[in-house]
């Protein structure tokens, strides 16, 4: 909302050398957000004066183009010119090429004299041109920047001024004021106008207010037998709420449409952000801005009939304002007469209705519209207008009948109109409901010790009306406060009108208790612990297709996965939701590889979607504005798919960037194993790897992920070849992906460390020979349950298979530490241990030692 200076000072003691940024600075002491600053000003400057035509010679050139040889009178005949300046002729009388055709001796208008600057900073200077020189410009509304128009040059005449020779065209046309520019939020619609910027300003000043809609509101008549037919019939209320509450008509007859709207006017509109067209639209214009309810002027000779609000029926069209014919939707509400529909209800009006230059009656509306069915209807056409934007934040329903009286008055005085005294008034409107205040709440909210005084008089400065109760007080808000809907809106309130800088800036305690969750917790412990490791966690989206889900939700090849599919994806190539994380993630190692990083370890934490129990709803979704029921809640939450956590991870290139004395080391499987290790021990849960099968690893490569109570959770290893060159992924791609839910389900509450024993350990290594496929890490379970409570460690250090091993078999060496926690073992008790590891394993598959 843009807030012409001299116009907010018609309603609020705003100082006369205030500037925009001091009326800024107040307005944001109440909540009021600022925006910018609009100046004319800051790209104009003088000396711009009001000229008369003396001469005009028509010159045609050898380019074709005849321009205008004129002396212009800038000082009234007999005086002498006082401004200075180079190319300023102390006679008052300046000589100007003008190209322009649309004026004659003797006209007024204005003329920019060496020595000025106009937007797009063209400096205006003495120069030879056509063969004169030219000192000074006639100047045009868009040279000044004051419109559009290039036609011609501005002749005063045409906005019905005829002011003094000489006198200041900057002044006259408006353009020392300056407009301050707020931006207004959803819930606070009545900062659309300058009644309610006033308002806050008012506040913020601690200054009395004087409403300028209750000043008015004695001068309006009440409706009468004479009045306009209206009828308000909307038989499809949306959430139930009626779609026009409130519609009052005028009629002003005796119109002269084409009458030039005063600059006074213009000028605000244009500091407003608003273009000027015509004297009975602009007056609509100002009024909307003035008092905040959105105003339409039919030409009352081309309704056909009385008006009619309704919902629009199939296949109804419109051809609005601007010469768009929209197909309509049985949502949307109309302004309708016996002809069809003649408007779109608080958006845009309609083409065959239009006020035009041979209008002579009007008939002025002035209504309040529901702020859900507006803003509906506004996002179904993409058509935003001044009107909407404020029905759809709520407009005060008490200001229609005023707003009508407004512009009545305006058409009267400027346009040369007649009221006729006809006055419709169809007031569906209620009361705002009461509101409860316990005394106290505020304080407990605030942190403010506020007084009953500070509470009223707050409250009361709104404009609510509060009555005292034994527990605290009963607040009834204003009509054009319809965001006040409970306690906690009241509370705000009196913050801010007391002022958010008595609120302390301390930071409140937390309460004993608070805090993250256990899965919070071990979630981000886990996070923390693969960033640390130099992993970096990235975020993609949950949307694939059926051959992702198809690949990574299986081991097995050819198994179609049971998907989620989601109403209205945002690709048809992607309409489902994931099993896996590994689709999206490997996308964002793809497209950061093709970008030229070559060296990635990347990994995502994020919720996957199993359908498996999962019973699509089929019942129509409960109605927007009111809480579901509890059986509505219960079968939504029945119809939500399974959503467990996973974690997964993607390796490529090397471990370092090479340089000096730095040999980098090739990203591999056992990275992408070692990150999975990583993320179970931090939650203190043992995982046991084994030889795995998965159809998008590698045969050779793939790591199968269990817990002690064997349940699998997880795949680790390197990429199928032929899947990342079908994928085009970087070679050699490494990956791994956790059931984190599962995980974090058998998180050990507390690890208690092992004492470190102060006794030397004894080293035995041995070398078995078993069958080929045996995993190696069956071997090692063995190999440690069978050397007995001694065993501190074991591990696998090399597996042989070729010249000197039987065909079949293969050779795994175990490095084997042991220690006693109260005593140096003898060679004899370590040797025994090594002997009972060996023997185990001989047992369980048939384990030779090597010679």
């Amino acid at each position: 909302m843009r807030v012409p200076l001299s116009w907010l000072r018609e309603y609020a003691p705003v100082p006369e050398n205030a500037t925009a940024e001091d009326v800024l600075a107040t307005l944001v002491k109440v909540g009021l957000e600022e925006e910018d600053i609009h100046r004319p000003t800051d790209e104009l400057s003088g000396p711009i004066v009001v000229g008369q035509v003396l001469t005009m010679e028509p010159e045609t050139h050898s380019n074709g183009k005849t321009v205008n040889w004129c002396t212009v009178r800038v000082v009234p005949e007999g005086q002498e010119q006082t401004l200075t300046g180079k190319g300023i002729d102390p006679s008052g009388v300046q000589g100007v090429i003008c190209g322009a055709h649309n004026f004659t001796v003797g006209d007024k208008v204005v003329v920019t004299l060496p020595g000025a600057v106009l937007p797009g900073d063209f400096k205006i200077s003495a120069r030879k041109t056509y063969g004169h020189t030219s000192a000074g410009m006639i100047a045009s509304v868009r040279e000044l920047g004051i419109g559009d128009d290039h036609d011609g040059i501005l002749v005063l005449s045409t906005l019905g001024l005829d002011p003094e020779l000489g006198s200041d065209a900057m002044e006259l046309l408006g353009l020392y004021d300056s407009a301050a520019e707020i931006n207004v939020t959803p819930d606070r619609g009545y900062g659309f106008s300058l009644r309610g910027v006033a308002r806050e300003y008012c506040h913020a000043t601690r200054s009395p207010f004087t409403d300028p809609v209750a000043e008015l509101a004695a001068k309006v008549p009440a409706a009468n037998d004479s009045g306009f037919s209206v009828t308000l019939a909307d038989d499809a209320p949306i959430i139930g709420r009626e779609g026009c509450t409130r519609f009052v008509t005028r009629v002003v007859e005796g119109v002269d449409a084409t009458a030039p709207t005063p600059p006074w006017m213009s000028s605000r509109l244009r500091l407003a952000g608003i273009r000027s067209l015509s004297l009975p639209v602009d007056i609509s214009n100002y009024v909307m801005l003035e008092y905040g309810n959105p105003i339409h002027n039919y030409d009352l000779d081309k309704l056909q009939g009385g008006i009619t609000v309704r919902r629009a029926q199939q296949g109804e069209k419109l051809t609005t304002l601007d010469d768009k014919t929209r197909k309509l939707d049985s949502e949307d509400l109309l302004i309708t007469d016996e002809s069809g529909p003649v408007g779109i209800a608080g958006v845009m009006g309609g083409a065959t209705t239009e006020v035009s230059d041979s209008t002579t009656r009007i008939l002025v509306e002035a209504a309040r519209f529901d702020e859900i069915s507006i803003a509906r209807t506004a996002r179904r056409h993409k058509l935003p207008s001044e009107a909407s934007k404020r029905f759809e934040r709520g407009v005060d329903p008490q200001v229609a009948p005023v707003a009508a009286q407004r512009v009545v008055d305006l058409l009267v005085e400027l346009a040369g109109g007649t009221d006729t005294g006809a006055v419709t008034d169809v007031d569906q409107t209620v009361a705002p409901e009461s509101i409860d205040l316990p005394a106290g709440y505020a304080e407990a909210r605030v942190g403010v010790d506020y007084s009953p005084e500070t509470i009223e008089h707050s409250l009361g400065e709104i404009g609510a009306e509060v009555l005292e109760t034994a527990d605290g007080w009963t607040v009834t808000p204003p009509t054009w406060r319809p965001d006040l809907s409970d306690k906690e809106d009241l509370v705000e309130e009196i913050a801010r009108l007391d002022g958010y800088d008595k609120i302390p800036d301390r930071l409140p305690v937390a309460p004993p208790g608070r805090g993250f969750t256990r899965w919070q917790a071990a979630r981000r412990r886990v996070a923390n612990s693969l960033a640390a490791a130099g992993l970096t966690e990235v975020l993609s989206y949950p949307f694939v297709s059926q051959d992702e889900n198809d690949l990574w939700g299986s081991a097995s090849e050819g198994t179609t996965v049971e998907s989620v599919k989601l109403a209205n994806p945002i690709s048809e190539a992607k309409p489902l939701l994931r099993v896996s994380i590994l689709p999206g993630l490997l996308e964002v190692l793809k497209r950061n590889h093709s970008r030229g990083f070559r060296d990635l370890a990347l990994f995502e934490s994020g919720h996957v979607f199993l359908p498996e129990g999962y019973t699509p709803d089929t019942q129509p979704i409960p109605p927007l504005g009111e809480r579901p029921s509890e059986d509505d809640l219960a079968r939504l939450n029945a119809a939500i798919p399974d959503q467990p956590r996973k974690l997964a991870a993607v390796f490529t290139g090397n471990d370092a960037a090479a340089g000096p004395w730095v040999a980098p080391r090739r990203l591999d499987w056992q990275d992408a194993l070692d990150s999975a290790m990583l993320a179970a021990d931090v939650l203190g849960v043992e995982l046991t790897v084994t030889q795995g099968q998965h159809q998008a690893f590698h045969p050779g490569r793939t790591a199968t992920l269990s817990t002690s109570d064997g349940a699998v959770i997880g795949v680790a290893g390197e990429l199928h070849p032929k899947l990342v060159a079908a994928q085009n992924l970087p070679e050699r791609t490494c990956v791994m992906e956790l059931d984190l839910s599962a995980l974090i389900e058998r998180e050990i509450p507390s690890v208690v460390a092992e004492s470190i024993s102060g006794y030397p350990a004894a080293t035995q290594d041995v070398a078995l020979v078993v069958d080929l496929d045996l995993p190696a890490a069956e071997l090692l379970a063995t190999v440690e349950s069978g050397a007995g409570e001694l065993l501190e460690s074991a591990n696998v250090f090399d597996v042989y298979s070729g010249t000197g091993v039987e065909d079949g078999k293969k050779s795994v060496a175990i490095a084997m530490r042991f220690r006693a926690s109260d005593r140096t073992l003898t060679a004899d008790e370590a040797s025994e241990a090594r002997t009972a590891a060996v023997a185990a394993a001989e047992a369980a598959h048939g384990a030779q030692l090597r010679g």
